[in-house]
């Protein structure tokens, strides 16, 4: 039975934020004991939508009712004491400050005024039992955890709020796949407490999976709402994307010249027991993913290419020649032109208070000055022609990075890089968090680069990814590389088999 009058409700939503009409006449029911999905492109209203339930932006129009009676809200903290509680993709958690410290923050308990830490440290072990992170330990610093174990601080500190509706905006995207499972059923337990749940993901199989309800965005406006399941996956991305769905991956073309000394190599690499002997190639005109479970070394591997790490052993050679590449700055030199496109866009990749301008500038200095005095013609004909390439969508170029919707900021990130004119490019797990349209983009010109000669080394979580848009794939368990697969033999079934070690001629049987 439908609920009478709903717990909450918006009605005509519209927000602007200078030329760009973020939202345009929204509206939204949730109800009590559902999840709710909301789907949509990045820059289809999504975040806005939320970011006005919340408090943190107060909209142009339109009203919001909770248990039927019209509510404003001008603070997150106003939302909270009402019961709307939002965990938002960028994380809100303080590095310096332990788990305890951040998930009772806003609200400490007092005795004899000081902070009551017998009470703190309860109130955080409910909490991190709740979310699924029993494991954690509340005096822990939170700069300590992997960044899967932060989302779940994040989760439990929204939970010891007391949520009546808890919304979640990608808050599984930082995860590994034993934490997701953790993750659904405490939201499962959740909706059955009657709490509601407002979730934002771009991971269509989790919404097959947790969603009772679904709505799509698109240009501001609520396009659709449906009971969950009850349409197919194609007729979802269109309603997303405005236009009939086409293939996801580009063709693979079969350019690489296997007898060509590889462009880029790695020899025996070994460090601090996550990296054990890994040893690969990747030429010109080819697309190597990196697979695997999370956490088996693949993002280490990727920094010790790139420099990053201090202590790791083994060779690294580029066009043959071995090379000692001690730091970020000698790997993009010219003569190496290697660039990474890191897992956390908002704290490796971006100056978000900075303007689309200058971040875009930031990596290619060395290119675009003479003399140390950057060459503003040069500059700009650079940036232009990357906005332009990756269909960056802004206010304008001295628009704020921070300002742009997430797939945009990850465009910002990856025209970044390609500014440095890059031969050798790694990227981390790029399309987290993004959706569908843009994913179509970033596909189409990592085929595009390797058409043009790049050598790419991708890592993804996503299988998917890894079948449709790499020529080989290296799986990697504890640090080693355990498996490759070429061609027709990167499938799912291969790909599972080898991320858990076991073997494929047992698996197959």
């Amino acid at each position: 039975m439908v609920d009478a009058v709903p717990l909450f409700r918006m009605e005509g939503m519209s927000k602007r934020y200078g030329g760009v009409q973020a939202l345009d006449k929204a509206d939204l029911i949730v109800r009590s004991g559902k999840v709710h999905a909301i789907l949509g492109e990045n820059g289809a209203g999504k975040s806005t939508l939320i970011k006005i339930m919340s408090g943190v932006v107060a909209p142009d129009e339109g009203r919001m009712l909770l248990d039927g009676q019209e509510v404003s809200f001008a603070s997150p903290a106003a939302a909270n004491v009402a019961g709307i509680v939002c965990i938002f993709q960028e994380l809100s958690l303080i590095p310096d400050l332990s788990v305890a410290d951040n998930i009772v923050i806003s609200n400490p308990p007092t005795w004899l005024g000081m902070i009551d830490r017998k009470a703190q440290h309860a109130i955080a072990m409910e909490a991190l039992q709740r979310a699924g992170g029993a494991d954690i330990h509340p005096m822990e610093l939170v700069k300590n955890l992997p960044l899967s174990r932060r989302q779940i601080v994040e989760i439990a500190k929204a939970l010891a709020r007391k949520p009546r509706v808890l919304i979640l905006d990608e808050a599984t995207s930082a995860l590994t796949a034993a934490d997701v499972e953790t993750v659904f059923g405490v939201l499962k337990r959740l909706r059955s407490e009657g709490i509601a749940l407002l979730y934002i993901s771009h991971r269509m199989h989790e919404i097959a999976e947790l969603a009772d309800d679904c709505t799509v965005f698109r240009n501001g406006r609520r396009i659709a709402t449906y009971p969950a399941g009850s349409k197919t996956g194609d007729e979802v991305v269109e309603l997303m994307i405005g236009r009939e769905y086409s293939s996801v991956f580009p063709p693979k073309l079969d350019t690489v010249h296997r007898s060509a000394t590889p462009v880029l190599e790695a020899r025996d690499l070994h460090w601090m027991q996550r990296l054990n002997g890994i040893s690969l190639t990747a030429r010109a005109g080819e697309v190597v993913g990196l697979g695997g479970l999370d956490g088996q070394g693949q993002r280490e591997l990727l920094l010790a290419l790139f420099g990053v790490l201090r202590g790791v052993s083994g060779a690294v050679l580029v066009d043959g020649v071995q090379r000692v590449i001690n730091g970020p700055r000698t790997a993009k030199a010219p003569d190496i032109g290697m660039a990474l496109i890191p897992e956390d866009r908002k704290t490796e990749g971006l100056m978000l208070p900075m303007s689309v301008r200058d971040n875009l500038s930031f990596a290619a200095m060395s290119q675009i000055s003479r003399g140390g005095i950057i060459d503003r013609r040069a500059e700009s004909a650079a940036i232009d022609r990357m906005i332009k390439l990756l269909a960056i969508k802004m206010a304008s170029p001295a628009a704020a990075v921070g300002s742009l919707s997430g797939g945009n900021q990850q465009k910002v990130v990856i025209a970044k890089w390609l500014m440095v004119g890059p031969r050798i490019i790694l990227l981390n797990d790029p399309t987290r968090g993004i959706d569908v349209g843009t994913k179509q983009e970033i596909y189409a010109l990592l085929r595009k680069l390797a058409a043009e000669g790049a050598a790419i080394i991708l890592y993804s979580t996503d299988y998917d990814e890894l079948i449709g848009c790499c020529d080989r794939v290296l799986v990697l368990y504890d640090g080693a590389i355990k498996r490759e697969l070429v061609g027709p033999d990167i499938t799912e079934h291969a790909l599972i088999a080898s991320a858990l070690n076991i073997d494929h001629k047992e698996a197959v049987a």
